[in-house]
């Protein structure tokens, strides 16, 4: 076991030093540009319901990443709802499973109107290797009409946040 350590010790790194990338202050501008395009369309806070219609959960990890004391995405005007009535945007996540559809269309109804539907990763976006089966609907947009997608699996919360912005640009 010593002669493994020595052996460790002595030959050193051998991986390439990362790259720096300023992510605090791509973070702050992606933020920023957040906040101002939501104060331009919503004159307050954009209010989002996240539903996960069947996904592995790989999403919505990295949503729940929005809210901790890094991202803290809160400081720029979204907020994360508990209710669709109290909610501008559903952000649904995963291929929609056979059991979900009419909880789905239920959080869909009881969203009030003017209303988005954003499918967030593969899975939502396409089906992903799930698709169409006995147990899922595949898509979002076989069950709900959606208006914008933010691709990846899972997208990373700069992504998320960068397709946020993107979707308020088209709005």
């Amino acid at each position: 076991m010593l002669r493994l350590y020595l052996k460790a010790l002595s030959t050193g790194v051998l991986t390439e030093p990362v790259p720096h990338v300023d992510k605090d202050r791509f973070l702050e501008t992606v933020g920023l540009e957040l906040k101002t395009a939501i104060e331009r369309k919503f004159s307050r806070s954009l209010a989002i319901r996240q539903i996960d219609a069947g996904s592995c959960n790989g999403c919505e990890l990295e949503i729940h990443a929005l809210n901790n004391v890094y991202y803290d995405i809160e400081r720029f005007g979204i907020h994360f709802v508990a209710s669709p009535r109290h909610a501008d945007v559903l952000l649904v996540t995963g291929p929609v499973s056979r059991h979900m559809q009419a909880a789905l269309l239920r959080a869909y109804d009881a969203t009030p109107a003017p209303k988005w539907v954003i499918a967030s990763g593969d899975c939502a976006t396409c089906g992903g290797e799930f698709g169409v089966s006995y147990a899922s609907c595949g898509a979002v947009k076989n069950v709900l009409p959606v208006d914008a997608t933010i691709a990846g699996c899972p997208p990373s919360p700069l992504q998320l946040m960068q397709g946020l912005l993107n979707i308020l640009k088209i709005l």
